[in-house]
């Protein structure tokens, strides 16, 4: 995967071609580990699914007799990009910042996680460019849903919805969920500095 973006005077970004994507251009920033340039991070999650929870996948509730059995709404998709920002920036994963023990992430919005997440990103000069997501899961079909995941993600990261890309696979019946009753995210993400050029 790959972020292209035109330098502008706002973002001071450095159009690139290839793997790798996005490159800061003029002075580098420097996060906390003095690491400079681009981050790019990967995230993973998978919840089985039972009857009586709500299913809900990159923000948006999809009609289906099962949903995810989590501490917070469950949202493995959104619980990927988290843990790749999160890895990007080398900031441990999601458990270690919104832990399941504590009450207070009980049935929250992973909308909110990822808004959080993203907050830690900003405060150390990086934003997402561009996101690459897959989810597997066996059951429900997932296309007629994806365009209001995207669009719901690229809301949350102040980045435009063409910058975020979500798939859905099943799992030809093997793999993690051979009868349908698991779900997982993967995401992949690049971060660029803001920077003047």
């Amino acid at each position: 995967s790959a972020g292209f973006q035109q330098c502008e005077a706002d973002d001071g970004l450095r159009r690139q071609a290839g793997e790798g994507g996005l490159l800061p251009c003029g002075k580098r920033a420097e996060g906390a580990s003095g690491m400079t340039g681009l981050r790019i991070g990967t995230g993973y999650d998978v919840h089985r699914l039972a009857e009586g929870r709500r299913l809900i996948l990159g923000g948006v509730e999809i009609p289906f007799d099962r949903g995810v059995v989590a501490h917070s709404d469950g949202d493995v998709l959104l619980h990927a990009v988290c843990d790749a920002l999160l890895g990007a920036l080398a900031l441990g994963d999601i458990g270690q910042h919104f832990p399941p023990s504590d009450p207070a992430y009980a049935g929250i919005s992973s909308l909110l996680l990822l808004e959080k997440t993203a907050a830690l990103a900003a405060a150390r000069g990086y934003r997402v460019v561009n996101l690459d997501t897959t989810i597997i899961a066996q059951a429900p079909k997932l296309a007629p849903y994806i365009p209001a995941m995207r669009e719901a993600i690229a809301r949350v990261l102040g980045i435009e919805a063409a910058a975020v890309s979500v798939k859905g696979i099943g799992t030809g019946g093997g793999g993690i969920s051979p009868d349908g009753a698991a779900a997982c995210g993967i995401g992949n993400i690049h971060s660029g500095a803001k920077e003047l050029c």
